[in-house]
């Protein structure tokens, strides 16, 4: 596992032209932008954590039935700092860099703990997602990187905390129709108590004459108190229906105390999190257009969710379907430590806690609160999920089981929002990353499957054909790397009903492990 995950990747800057095998759709026009650490140790030092490795970038160009790579490692100030002085300088969420012993004790206690909350990388190593028409590498701090999403080139780092008091962001907001952009962000110091804020950014935000940045319009839309104010919830993504964003405030924590004197304690940013199995998990659902939450108090037994697949209104119900985990192991299984033992053996040690479940809740909006205590208040046909009144008046959650072991999801986005029946996703077996990719039917609860042997896919991307009414009308792709040198990486394009390859585009070039990204179609 370690020649997937360990090696340092390297630059691509011009375009390499792929040879593809098979037919390649005449429509399939447009660059995939994917992002992932691609560099994990600089001189002599060496990263603790695979999310820590610096972000690496790189671009799948299709155009008249043809393929073009190309990837650049994001020039951050992160990058820079850590090349110009031939060592990793800069601490990460799980390689914590601690200051020159040499100096005095007093003065780095006291330099750390008036910055209450440290300053974060600007190693932007997770997403790339899109505010206007500004395009940006990000991850889930407060710093975000804008690129050139044609030659990869970064074009300079902005701050959120610019525009809007925050110090976390996540790194999958969620786009309309209009093509405004929703996210959702943490602001640990802010005036009264701290808040989880749901913002958005027009979709018309962007100014080419003046290249100031789309986020300078951004508007807050709701602020949600956290539930304990010195432990925040940790989130990676939220869902979103037609009218309302669907946060889910798991028992899986930030310590404020902890993280603001991890130099002080020795301890790196990614020990400030725990999961509290003892505590419950709380659903908020906000109307995005008003910034009033729904008063119904929402819970279920505790979780630990990063993606969420799709969520959708129907019959005055909320219906949300994610991928949830019973601990946060997953985390410690990507220590570069764990990466080099027997996967297997780990999650066995883990008792499989790392294999995740596809869930379903169903909350019904218009809960009566003189309704029966113990009463099931779902109503909609065809549904399990259950939704009981409890007597102080809250409504306890239980999820309809949809299958095991998928995650990185992704959905045909012209369904986002929208009653849906298919989603894509990398199957997780006893192994430390997929090897096979799906498409899971949430009707039938059936499967298709892609794997090849001694081949590792990325998260498939789901884009569909011009006109497209059917749901899974278009193409899936997906980055696969190899350890196997006879096997050159390839851009995977399969038919996206039928889950068959119709094409490959083999790349003679060093493709690295990535995480997520964003199709842009040509104009």
């Amino acid at each position: 596992m370690e020649q997937i995950f360990g090696e340092n990747g390297s630059e691509t800057p011009e375009p390499v032209k792929a040879q593809v095998t098979g037919e390649l759709p005449p429509w399939l026009r447009g660059s995939l932008l994917r992002n992932g650490p691609g560099l994990f140790s600089v001189g002599e030092s060496q990263y603790d954590h695979w999310f820590d490795g610096l972000s690496l970038i790189h671009s799948f160009t299709f155009s008249g039935g043809e393929v073009t790579y190309r990837s650049k490692f994001l020039k951050s100030d992160t990058y820079k700092k850590n090349i110009k002085a031939d060592r990793i300088v800069v601490s990460e969420f799980g390689t914590m860099i601690y200051p020159d012993p040499c100096k005095n004790i007093f003065s780095r206690v006291f330099t750390h703990l008036s910055n209450v909350i440290p300053d974060f990388t600007d190693n932007n190593l997770i997403n790339i997602i899109r505010y206007g028409q500004d395009y940006y590498a990000s991850s889930e701090v407060n710093y975000m990187n804008q690129i050139n999403p044609e030659t990869l080139e970064t074009v300079g780092r902005v701050n959120y905390r610019d525009h809007i008091a925050l110090n976390l962001v996540t790194a999958h907001p969620h786009y309309d129709s209009e093509g405004n952009t929703y996210n959702m962000g943490t602001a640990l110091m802010s005036f009264g108590r701290p808040k989880y804020v749901i913002f958005k950014v027009p979709g018309d935000a962007s100014d080419e004459q003046s290249g100031k940045p789309a986020l300078r319009k951004v508007e807050q839309i709701a602020s949600i108190p956290f539930r304990s104010t010195l432990f925040p919830s940790y989130y990676h993504s939220f869902g979103m229906t037609e009218n309302y964003i669907v946060f889910v405030e798991q028992p899986f924590k930030l310590d404020i105390v902890k993280l603001a004197t991890a130099y002080f304690r020795g301890v790196n940013w990614g020990s400030c999190l725990k999961f509290d199995k003892d505590d419950i998990t709380l659903f908020h659902v906000v109307n995005k257009h008003t910034g009033k939450a729904v008063s119904t108090r929402f819970y279920a037994d505790a979780l630990v969710v990063f993606h969420h697949i799709n969520a959708y209104e129907s019959d005055g119900h909320v219906v949300f379907d994610l991928i949830s985990y019973e601990d946060s192991k997953l985390y410690e299984m990507f220590y570069m430590k764990n990466l080099k033992r027997d996967m297997g053996s780990f999650l066995e040690e883990s008792r499989s806690s790392c294999i995740p479940d596809v869930l379903r809740f169903v909350l019904p909006l218009a809960a009566d609160k003189e309704a029966p205590r113990g009463q099931n208040l779902v109503a909609l046909e065809g549904e399990t999920a259950t939704a009981v009144m409890k007597e102080d008046g809250s409504v306890y959650c239980q999820p309809d089981f949809l299958f095991k072991g998928l995650e990185l999801p992704g959905i045909n986005y012209n369904f986002n929002a929208k009653k849906y029946r298919y989603f894509y996703a990398s199957k997780m077996e006893l192994s430390a990353h997929p090897s096979k990719i799906v498409k899971f039917d949430v009707v039938s609860r059936t499967l298709l499957e892609w794997h090849q042997e001694n081949c590792f896919a990325s998260e498939p991307v789901f884009v569909a054909s011009p006109g497209a009414v059917e749901e899974d009308d278009g193409v899936i792709l997906s980055s696969v790397i190899s350890p196997d040198p006879n096997i050159s990486p390839f851009m995977l394009v399969l038919d996206a009903k039928t889950f068959t390859e119709i094409a490959r585009a083999s790349i003679d070039a060093n493709v690295h492990m990535d995480l997520h990204g964003l199709f842009i179609p040509a104009v």
